[in-house]
């Protein structure tokens, strides 16, 4: 692969991933700056997504960290959650290379601008706790599984997925919902990186690079979901959900944002 990472590139890049990873750590959505910004650097489309796998690693690691230190992710609780996102995210990156995405690629925008809706009307999106719906087994082999299927499928918005079924199915309130989300996304995160890895579709220095700035960003952003909570999760899930389907169209109709 002719790739030559200078001085000035892993500059941009860091500070672009740090970015991302602010934005990650809150609302998900993060890809729609780093994986352009890869290919801008001349990546081809594999490698871009590999090392922007890497990348996010950084991103939702320090991000579920932080939320394990403060106590709002108890990691004893969510092993079966874990372990069946993990599967469902091996699972989805092989299904990828078998089977058309078209008509996912088709229904997608429209399903995370519900999710924006959602999170933009629902009574429910409060920091309060809720009755839950599903058990934590169930939930880990539906929502867990299913979501984590996707992200190694198609991936787009995961972070989101994750929260609204924590908000939805576990009745957690929306910091909690997003803090268990990164520890998920993480799991997702690894699953596809090792697929990737073992195609060599990962640029690594780079990758480590836009790593370190993810995990600054993705500090930054954790906090501010204690502090903050609803009063800035709430609308840069509604904005990130928005600008998610307008990407997705554009690039279905080769459209130019």
């Amino acid at each position: 692969m002719a790739f030559e990472l200078t001085l000035q590139l892993a500059t941009v890049l860091f500070f672009v991933a740090l970015v991302a990873g602010f934005i990650d750590s809150i609302a998900g959505g993060g890809g729609l700056l780093t994986i352009p910004a890869l290919m801008w650097a001349g990546l081809p489309p594999a490698a871009a997504l590999g090392t922007n796998k890497l990348q996010a690693c950084g991103g939702s690691f320090f991000a579920s960290l932080y939320f394990v230190r403060k106590g709002m992710v108890k990691l004893g609780e969510m092993k079966l959650a874990i372990g069946c996102a993990f599967v469902g995210a091996s699972v989805g990156t092989v299904l990828v290379q078998l089977i058309d995405a078209s008509v996912l690629e088709l229904v997608l925008p429209f399903l995370i601008l519900a999710i924006g809706c959602y999170f933009l009307f629902s009574k429910k999106i409060t920091e309060d706790d809720r009755a839950r719906v599903l058990t934590p087994g169930v939930f880990a082999f539906t929502a867990a599984l299913g979501v984590g299927l996707y992200d190694g499928f198609f991936g787009p918005g995961t972070g989101s997925f994750f929260a609204l079924a924590f908000v939805s199915l576990a009745g957690f309130g929306l910091a909690k919902a997003t803090a268990h989300a990164k520890v998920l996304n993480f799991s997702t995160n690894i699953a596809s990186l090792i697929f990737f890895a073992l195609g060599g579709k990962v640029v690594w220095l780079l990758g480590l690079v836009m790593l370190a700035g993810q995990a600054a960003g993705a500090t930054l952003g954790s906090r501010l979901v204690i502090t903050k909570g609803s009063k800035i999760i709430k609308p840069l899930v509604v904005v990130m959900s928005l600008v998610m389907s307008l990407k997705l169209l554009a690039d279905q109709y080769q459209w130019s944002l």
